[in-house]
């Protein structure tokens, strides 16, 4: 293993790690609501994103992407994706359903592999059915052990794999994209604390507008971290490393915040990671042969 590899691992590993410990940070910013929390976060990791590519030189690929008649849409729809996520898995977490956000986190990969069945008219391998088909049963189980089928984890899904497809339309790093969504945001999310008045962020202390402002801090290092590593390692290992996680964020649920796992909830979590295994299983495979192919294969 070379010592870029060696950093780019140690680069997933803080990207995914500081994902997971994320449920640690956004009940210190209460009592400030769900809502009031994303507008920071969109208006603080605007001028984290701004500083970062300022430094360096890069601030004037913003305009240029915004004005792009393909790629402005497309980041527009991002970033609205991005706010429903950002938004719905704060309320999670600050409502006690964080073992209930990393399910969501967990069935992200099936749910990108069925949008690319029904949008991108891709063929399922056989272990992809099998995966996919596990993870529906997962669903049910859980749907009958909640009582209501787990929204959070849904949209969480739904919105992060689908949010996933459009940067991979627009093919734009992930800082930069990050300064557009944000750009797209700030207006939305500037009103909206203005609205509020006298609010939390204003009557509480100065600590607590630092942490608030923070979430800016929080979002832009870990995206730093995975675009240091996603140079570094093969797509492959990130893959595997995605995995951390929602691990990090269930083990946060149950030890740390004692959210109840009664044993039909188990059982769906059992079915999801059977399903995991499946899948990672069958890719590894997938591109085992994929490279023998290339390999065999007679050049000119």
């Amino acid at each position: 293993m070379t010592m870029e590899t060696r950093r780019g691992l140690l680069y997933g590993l803080g990207a995914y790690c500081l994902w997971g410990l994320f449920p640690l940070y956004w009940p210190l910013l209460e009592p400030a609501g769900a809502g009031e929390i994303l507008a920071h976060r969109c208006l603080w990791s605007l001028v984290v994103v701004v500083a970062v590519l300022g430094y360096l030189r890069r601030l004037r690929s913003l305009p240029q992407l915004l004005t792009d008649r393909r790629r402005g849409p497309l980041l527009a729809l991002a970033a609205i994706l991005i706010a429903v996520n950002w938004g719905t898995y704060i309320y999670g977490v600050n409502t006690e359903r964080v073992v209930e956000t990393a399910l969501g986190y967990f069935i992200t990969p099936l749910v990108t592999v069925l949008l690319g069945v029904l949008v991108l008219r891709e063929r399922l391998t056989r272990t992809q059915g099998v995966a996919v088909g596990l993870a529906a049963l997962a669903v049910v189980v859980l749907a009958v052990g909640y009582g209501h089928p787990p929204y959070i984890a849904l949209v969480l899904a739904a919105t992060f794999s689908s949010y996933g497809l459009v940067k991979k339309k627009v093919g734009v790093g992930a800082l930069e994209s990050l300064g557009a969504e944000t750009t797209v945001l700030v207006v939305p999310a500037a009103l909206f604390v203005a609205a509020l008045g006298s609010s939390a962020t204003f009557t509480d202390s100065a600590g607590h507008a630092l942490l608030l402002a923070g979430g800016g801090i929080v979002t832009a290092v870990p995206l730093l971290f995975f675009g240091a590593a996603a140079t570094r390692i093969p797509l492959t290992s990130l893959g595997l490393l995605q995995y951390l996680t929602p691990t990090v964020q269930f083990a946060l649920g149950v030890l740390l915040r004692h959210e109840p796992l009664p044993p039909e909830r188990l059982v769906g979590f059992l079915l999801v990671w059977a399903a995991l295994v499946v899948f990672t299983a069958g890719s590894l495979l997938e591109r085992r042969r994929t490279l023998a192919v290339a390999v065999t294969e007679p050049v000119g």
